[in-house]
């Protein structure tokens, strides 16, 4: 590590302070504090810039050399690499395996799959493994339309069922039936620059998997209004006034103007 640190930077104040931060005793919840001899801090600021810079020399770097070739991506610690036959996966699973043994590194038994891509074009053989989770995308064979409407599989992203339950957990600690002391607006601002940042990230692929978060939150609104609003307690009038909003301001909530307005739901 403190190799690659210097081959990135002549201040020594620099390499003073990463030696530092990997010398650094853990520190238990009881505030005993345990010696380490490797990593880098669990949970500190530096960590991933530390990984990341270790990462380059000892994977990409590496992986330019060796396989000039073979495309990948990685994103700290995680990486899927793109091989042509399975016998080529195998082969550059042991050659990574080796290197990393080489760096101080093991590759993760669990989470080190050979994955299957399959779709229509290619033979329907059963594989342990055919789906794989990149950076909060779910990658699998799914259904999609060609630019003439018809239907086709193929091996595309879409967003994870972990990345679902987290941000369906993030909606409901919002609690948004409780807020009936705030105004429509005020409501408005809180939650569009983060529904906005699911939608930009998660919708760049297979967008229609994120119509049940819209509709959800649809479903938090609707409650909101019912207890601000005595008026609203109705199913039907509780929609048919969030429709009139919708027409009136089709883009208020960032997800509307994702869905083209206000879809109607229950609760």
């Amino acid at each position: 590590m403190i190799t690659a640190v210097r081959a990135n930077t002549d201040q020594e104040w620099v390499v003073l302070y990463v030696r530092r931060w990997l010398s650094a005793p853990l520190q238990r919840p009881d505030g005993t504090l345990e010696e380490r001899d490797r990593g880098t801090p669990q949970g500190s600021a530096v960590s991933p810039i530390l990984a990341n810079l270790f990462m380059h020399y000892a994977f990409d770097m590496w992986m330019a050399r060796k396989f000039p070739d073979i495309g990948f991506e990685r994103y700290v610690d995680d990486a899927v690499i793109h091989c042509v036959s399975e016998r080529q996966a195998v082969m550059i699973r042991t050659a990574i395996g080796e290197r990393f043994a080489e760096v101080g590194l093991e590759l993760h038994p669990d989470k080190t799959k050979i994955v299957y891509c399959r779709d229509e074009n290619r033979r329907t053989l059963d594989y342990e493994h055919t789906s794989f989770t990149f950076l909060g995308y779910e990658f699998r064979m799914r259904s999609a339309r060609n630019k003439r409407g018809e239907l086709f599989t193929s091996f595309l992203p879409a967003i994870s069922r972990d990345a679902e339950k987290r941000i369906n957990r993030e909606v409901r600690r919002w609690r948004l039936h409780r807020h009936t002391d705030w105004t429509l607006g005020r409501i408005v601002r809180w939650i569009n620059p983060i529904v906005r940042g699911w939608l930009q990230y998660y919708g760049r692929f297979y967008r229609m998997k994120l119509y049940a978060l819209c509709k959800r939150i649809n479903t938090y609104l609707v409650r909101w209004a019912r207890k601000k609003y005595r008026r609203l307690h109705g199913f039907k009038k509780v929609n048919s006034w969030w429709k009139a909003v919708g027409e009136r301001h089709p883009r208020l909530f960032a997800h509307w103007g994702y869905t083209r307005g206000f879809m109607a739901t229950g609760w």
